[in-house]
């Protein structure tokens, strides 16, 4: 079976720093897969090269059979990918229903100047209902983005990601900034979501890694030092000595 998300020899040096190091990673259709590691691992530049904010050096990176690599981030969310940023990055004058407006029409094909309007087409009102009630955002829709606590502005980013009914979906450390609360919620509703989505994150909160992984990849100075599951992970003496310790 073709792999829903594939990266080989993924490598990115930034002055003579090799941030990514030749990682491959494989991730089949509906798995939940975690990227972990320290501060400095290159999760966050594994992502930017996935997602296409950054070129390899080396390497190729196919979604779905497709060879994606050299394709703009707005062609590859074509493809099926969506992600989250670790700095939300959502319309903060407008209200949350708004922002969610403008992340499904992408797929509805509505003109932006509808966003007020009382006429949205029925499906996307509909998908903005669906998504308002699967991330508990009802009782904020009308509300300006800039009036919320930074935990809601991420779990908005987070349903955002989740508007266009992604095949993929990317999310760069989804629980940073929630709270205790926010972030039950958010690892249920990751846990609950049908196997016809693929989930790639990060995440440094190990309750949440270790709840939501089927597998989990570890990388260390760019490189990928274990990738297995969450058993096989705590196991591992590399881990256990560069990032884990006791755990």
């Amino acid at each position: 079976m073709t792999p829903t998300l594939e990266a080989r020899d993924l490598s990115i040096s930034f002055g003579g720093v090799e941030a990514v190091r030749a990682v491959d990673l494989v991730v089949a259709a509906g798995e939940r897969r975690v990227v972990m590691g320290p501060n400095g691992a290159g999760k966050t530049t594994l992502f930017n090269l996935l997602g296409g904010q950054l070129r390899p050096s080396a390497g190729r990176i196919h979604v779905g059979g497709t060879d994606v690599t050299d394709l703009p981030p707005w062609k590859r969310a074509r493809q099926g990918l969506s992600r989250t940023f670790q700095i939300s990055r959502v319309f903060l004058p407008l209200t949350v229903w708004e922002n969610l407006l403008i992340a499904v029409s992408g797929i509805a094909g509505l003109r932006l100047d509808t966003l007020r309007r009382a006429g949205v087409k029925n499906s996307a009102a509909n998908r903005i209902d669906e998504l308002l009630e699967a991330w508990d955002l009802h009782a904020h829709s009308t509300t300006a983005v800039q009036e919320l606590s930074y935990g809601t502005q991420r779990v908005l980013e987070i349903a955002l990601a989740f508007a266009p009914s992604p095949q993929i979906v990317m999310l760069d450390e989804p629980t940073a900034g929630l709270s205790a609360g926010e972030r039950a919620m958010v690892t249920s509703r990751l846990k609950s979501l049908p196997r016809d989505v693929t989930l790639l994150m990060t995440d440094h909160d190990m309750d949440v890694v270790f709840e939501i992984g089927d597998r989990i990849t570890v990388l260390d100075r760019g490189r990928k030092i274990a990738d297995g599951t969450a058993e096989e992970v705590r196991a591992n003496p590399e881990v256990l000595d560069v990032y884990l310790g006791s755990i």
